[in-house]
């Protein structure tokens, strides 16, 4: 597929983005991380001009009927501006992991052994409507050592193409290949196919985004991928939770931000806490604007609740509506989590010692909580600086992913004319 206004095809971008990854493996992690003070301070300079290509976006997802969720995710205003460039900052401080040694040893014969991180090399990724994602997979890549192929959707292509810009020309005035960065939103759909089938020119592949989209990519890509999962996401108050504490965690949980994947889309509630807890969760929650969608054994707790939609327990809602169900006990609440997590993030509110480390044990889930948000599950909050994604994967990387995740392993073996006997 041939962009014609350039003349380039996904191919040849892909073919820059390799070899600008072999030049990179020769950068020091100095110049990587001078590159990122770049990158901060030219996303700095230009904030009319990003704040105007997001301006269209916005204005084009309005007239699209985009979702008032994704619309939350696809605006930028300065502050979030100035939070790009502090997390490219916070990146760039972070340690290089580029050559740590993981392990080593020295065999008897005097051979040294040394299992080290290296680069994945070229990163793709798929996601949408997040111009934060742009600079955020970018900037942890080119910390890591990867050069990066950007599909970031349709909704946000005027924001990811000013974004990708300035990107480019501050790897450029650092020194550095402009195709360690590599868009092709231009290319549409037929380049996002193109990248899922690019073996031998992309290492692995990370989406971001709604269910249909992660599924897609999953089930059609040959590049190998990392799965970042959609969030429905449990907090369960136990029968001793605490009344104020049980309603502080499910609405920060879900009204806190809703449209991101660790916000709460279920909470289960032991029927020996229900009616001690629920008049005031209910009320909080109605001041923080979210309807509760509730089964019928929930409903005889307040008129306030809905009926549950038949896929209630299965939806990521990405807005502010929650589902809400009585279970029997501790067991009810596992096996509820087993059949409807998407192994996201799960929490507990009890203040049960044994309730708490068995949930922790049996919950089968990426990030697992007592007595805390699920909105805390983030690569910022955890110490990343920023995150690639939220993996829901039990394969390489789990949980928020930073750049420790974006590399692989070598060995290196040092002799002085040995051979084996």
């Amino acid at each position: 597929m041939t962009d014609t206004r350039t003349g380039a095809t996904v191919r040849s971008r892909l073919e820059d983005a390799r070899r600008a990854s072999r030049a990179l493996a020769l950068a020091t992690g100095s110049q990587r991380e001078a590159a990122l003070e770049a990158i901060a301070v030219a996303i700095e300079s230009d904030v009319e001009g990003i704040l105007s290509a997001n301006e269209r976006d916005i204005v084009r997802g309005r007239e699209n009927g985009l979702a008032p969720g994704l619309l939350d995710r696809l605006r930028l205003d300065e502050n979030r501006i100035a939070a790009l460039a502090e997390s490219v900052r916070h990146i760039a401080a972070l340690t290089d992991p580029v050559g740590q040694v993981v392990r080593g040893s020295r065999l008897e014969n005097g051979v040294r052994i040394e299992q080290v991180r290296v680069p994945f090399g070229v990163v793709g990724a798929i996601y949408e409507a997040r111009p934060n994602v742009t600079v955020d997979i970018a900037a942890l890549a080119l910390r890591s050592g990867n050069a990066v192929v950007l599909r970031g959707g349709s909704a946000a292509i005027e924001s990811n193409t000013r974004l990708t810009e300035v990107l480019r020309r501050a790897l450029s005035a650092a020194g550095l290949p402009a195709h360690v960065i590599q868009s092709i939103d231009d290319f549409g759909r037929e380049g996002a196919t193109e990248l899922m089938r690019a073996r031998g020119l992309v290492d692995v592949l990370i989406p971001r985004g709604s269910a249909s989209l992660i599924n897609t990519v999953v089930s059609e890509s040959t590049v190998p991928v990392i799965e970042t999962g959609a969030g429905v996401v449990h907090v369960y108050v136990d029968a001793d939770a605490d009344v104020a504490t049980a309603a502080s965690i499910v609405v920060n949980a879900k009204a806190q931000r809703p449209s991101v994947c660790n916000a709460a889309e279920t909470v289960l509630v032991h029927r020996d806490a229900a009616e001690r807890v629920l008049p005031a969760l209910l009320e909080k929650l109605r001041s923080a604007g979210v309807t509760v969608r509730g089964d019928d054994e929930a409903r005889a707790y307040s008129p306030a609740i809905e009926p549950a939609a038949a896929d209630e327990w299965s939806t990521e809602h990405l807005d502010l509506t929650l589902g809400m169900r009585i279970v029997d006990s501790l067991d009810d609440a596992l096996e509820h989590i087993a059949m409807y997590s998407t192994h996201h993030t799960e929490s507990i509110v009890t203040n049960s010692v044994r309730n708490s480390e068995r949930f922790l044990a049996e919950v089968d889930s990426a990030v697992v909580m007592v007595n805390a948000s699920t909105r805390f599950t983030d690569g910022g909050v955890f110490g990343f600086g920023a995150e690639v994604g939220i993996s829901t994967q039990k394969l390489h990387a789990r949980g928020p992913m930073g750049l420790t995740e974006l590399t692989s392993t070598k060995w290196l073996v040092r002799g002085d004319g040995q051979v084996r006997g």
